[in-house]
């Protein structure tokens, strides 16, 4: 099976243990991850960012005012898949100690999962969706020899 072609702009933010997340996210695995979860060529730029961008681009965009794991900015979907991907390095790190994964594991997950919200999939509007979601993502992931993270 041949993957889609990616073009990948991986940026680490400045913060405490951004060597902890660098290491987790080599760019080699980020590409094959988001290869595997995309269905067209793409153009994606993936930002791990600190828990204080993350807040202020969550309380912009999506008027929450907390960090979140991931936010998807798409700005098209065909031809070519147009996105940024921005996951909070602290939030991401909680969250896979609290789940009991590894944390390389979790970011795999979140970037199959934001990579699937650029390409229109969603999980907001109804179970349906979200079943439908989440089941792309467990084969996705497995492919990628990840586990089932649900």
């Amino acid at each position: 099976m041949k993957l889609p072609e990616l073009q990948l702009s991986l940026q680490f933010a400045r913060f405490d243990d951004v060597q902890l997340h660098r290491s987790a996210l080599p760019r080699h695995w980020v590409l094959r991850a988001l290869r595997h979860a995309l269905a067209t060529p793409a153009e994606l730029t993936v930002r791990i960012v600190d828990a204080e961008e993350g807040r202020s681009l969550n309380r912009s965009y999506r008027k929450k005012d907390y960090a979140t794991n991931v936010l998807t900015f798409d700005y098209q979907q065909r031809p070519v898949v147009m996105a940024d991907l921005v996951l909070c390095a602290p939030v991401v790190a909680q969250e896979a100690q609290a789940q009991g994964k590894s944390l390389m594991a979790h970011y795999t997950h979140l970037l199959v999962h934001g990579c699937l919200h650029a390409q229109g999939w969603d999980h907001e509007d109804s179970l349906a969706q979200a079943k439908a979601m989440e089941a792309h993502e467990i084969v996705i992931l497995e492919g990628l020899g990840i586990a089932n993270p649900y």
